[in-house]
């Protein structure tokens, strides 16, 4: 089964920097396969080996590897595709829609936000352990997103703009690649 890691903070600035290729030999050295990356923000997609999250093993593998403590947050492609087909919001331009990806799930009292309305025109939907965030003036300009990703929240959670949502996806449907 394919399964999209995302890695939380890394290649940001000039702290925490892993390079794809290292990123793809430590996913390889876990026995999994058809790895590929998107970006250098910490996304890898792969075929993984048995059916447990392979999320903590390979946050150890990083931080062994690299001395970087890194969250890592998975989605099979399953799971992505459901993503997808949920997002509430248009999407003229994918850099203006957002999700927010948990490691567990969330209600939207959890994310202490307050009254949205004091965010518009950014809209935010909390769904299980995904947090969907229009941002129609960027993401760059957004209050929303600032306080949201400032949250000391009980679980991990990364962000990634529709481009990449749909990319990885994408990336999941490609069973067996060799």
């Amino acid at each position: 089964m394919r399964v999209a890691a995302l890695l939380r903070g890394i290649n940001i600035g000039p702290h925490k920097r892993i390079a794809m290729p290292a990123l793809r030999g430590i996913v390889e050295s876990l026995g999994h396969t058809d790895v590929e990356t998107y970006l250098q923000t910490g996304n890898v997609v792969f075929t993984r080996r048995g059916r447990t999250d392979p999320g903590p093993v390979l946050a150890a593998a990083i931080e062994k590897t690299t001395g970087h403590e890194i969250a890592v947050v998975t989605r099979t492609g399953d799971e992505l595709a459901r993503v997808v087909e949920a997002n509430p919001y248009p999407v003229g331009d994918p850099t203006k829609v957002v999700v927010g990806f948990l490691a567990d799930a969330v209600e939207l009292a959890d994310l202490e936000l307050g009254d949205l309305s004091g965010y518009l025109p950014d809209e935010l939907t909390v769904a299980g352990r995904e947090v969907y965030v229009s941002v129609p003036n960027g993401q760059g300009r957004s209050k929303l997103m600032d306080a949201l990703v400032k949250r000391r929240l009980r679980t991990t959670l990364t962000v990634r703009n529709w481009r990449t949502v749909t990319a990885l996806a994408e990336l999941c449907k490609k069973e067996g690649r060799g």
